[in-house]
């Protein structure tokens, strides 16, 4: 019985309760989505606020701008490389597995296909997009990319004050403790959120209605789990700590973002247990926030695969020059949904017009397999950045490591 008092346990029981629930019931799908919606805004209504206290705290709080511009840049490099890398495996698992082969292609309207091959993706208004007309704005509707920028000055502001900012942040570490209190009561009710999610998602598309795309599915589950178990065991191996006993560490969270189907659903709580295991406030407070814009490694497997999937579908065959094409326009595009929740098929959208070579109409295949598929993009995203931090962490000496084992090896004896 202690076993249901652990809340990774409830929300597993959650997950088995709303797939039954959806199976058997569903009829309860609309209600359902009123719960895992209600769950989820929860989260959201706090991640703006938490993010910006934190960038403020990391980078105020450190006094050295130039440190500050070196974990960036990092940062930064380490998101391109590693996305990149996603995006490759994406192309090379649907060249060898060739989940669109035989699969029928729906009817596609011509004219209406002829008229996206004009549209693309809009440099000026993706940059444009970064800096904020209205930072309350920002905040309402969560504009993460925006809010990172105008914490990013903020900080440069404070910093600049001097001793003269001290009682500034002094009083945004209490609001961001009280942040913190606020999710701890949020995250409570994740099993019911959970609960929800899964009812929706399985009393709305059915179990059976995976069976045309299971081998897109499949592939898909595969492809991440090979990103997950080679790329990122290889990165953590090479800095020195264990992915298995990090995994093991966010199991909870992990839980979370499977049944809520968002990686913001645990934004707040990931930064939080990566402080508490040693890892620097500071490089905390600039990665994560910034990996969840720029560091989306289920999603950069995703697209570069439903490109490929459709290509297939199409009949299309695409030299190696024009999927070299695909790597290099997503290595543009996948950062265009910077901050816009639930915008992998505009992603999608933005990149076969850019490519003029497949019909957009063929992402209709995608819709009734899409929220499946996207519990395995936010697991993936969510693991991708927390390796991330701790991987900055310690190559800027940020990292505590005879804390950060004691907490692991802590939280191991505890299960």
């Amino acid at each position: 019985m202690k076993y249901l008092k652990l809340l990774y346990v409830q929300v597993l029981i959650g997950i088995v309760a709303g797939v039954l629930v959806g199976y058997y019931c569903p009829t309860f799908a609309p209600t359902a989505k009123l719960i895992s919606e209600t769950f989820v805004n929860g989260i959201k209504m706090m991640i703006g606020p938490v993010i910006f206290v934190n960038i403020v705290l990391g980078i105020a709080g450190t006094g050295n701008l130039k440190k500050v511009g070196r974990v960036g840049g990092k940062a930064l490099i380490y998101f391109e490389v590693v996305t990149t890398i996603a995006i490759i495996i994406g192309v090379l698992a649907a060249n060898i597995i060739k989940p669109g082969a035989g699969v029928t292609p729906p009817h596609v309207d011509a004219s209406a296909h002829a008229a996206t091959q004009a549209q693309g993706f809009n440099w000026v208004e993706f940059l444009s997009h970064i800096v904020p007309s209205n930072i309350v704005d920002s905040f309402a509707k969560g504009e993460i990319v925006q809010i990172l920028f105008f914490g990013v000055l903020f900080a440069i502001g404070l910093q600049k004050l001097g001793n003269g900012g001290a009682s500034v942040i002094g009083a945004f570490e209490k609001l961001n403790k009280i942040f913190f209190n606020v999710l701890h009561i949020v995250i409570k009710a994740s099993p019911i959120g959970a609960f929800g999610g899964m009812a929706f998602t399985v009393g709305t598309l059915g179990i059976t209605s995976l069976k045309v795309l299971a081998y897109l599915l499949g592939t898909y589950y595969i492809t991440s789990l090979v990103f997950i178990f080679i790329i990122l065991n290889l990165i953590a191996k090479f800095y020195g700590f264990s992915l298995w006993k990090l995994l093991g560490y966010i199991k909870e969270e992990l839980l979370i973002v499977f049944g809520a189907s968002s990686s913001e659903s645990v934004l707040p709580n990931i930064m939080e247990k990566l402080e508490r295991c040693g890892c620097s406030k500071a490089v905390v407070g600039l990665v994560i926030p910034a990996g969840y814009s720029f560091n989306l490694d289920g999603s950069s497997i995703y697209l570069s695969l439903a490109i490929i999937f459709l290509a297939q579908v199409f009949g299309i065959d695409m030299s190696i020059g024009q999927q070299l094409s695909v790597i290099g326009i997503l290595l543009i595009t996948s950062k265009g949904a910077a901050g816009v929740t639930g915008s992998g098929f505009l992603v999608l959208t933005s990149t076969l017009t850019a490519l003029k070579i497949i019909p957009v109409e063929g992402l209709a295949l995608l819709v009734g397999v899409d929220r499946f598929m996207s519990e395995g993009r936010a697991l993936t995203n969510i693991i991708g950045n927390t390796v991330a931090t701790v991987v900055i962490a310690k190559s800027e000496k940020a990292l505590d490591v005879e804390k950060y084992k004691a907490v692991l090896e802590r939280n191991k004896n505890l299960n």
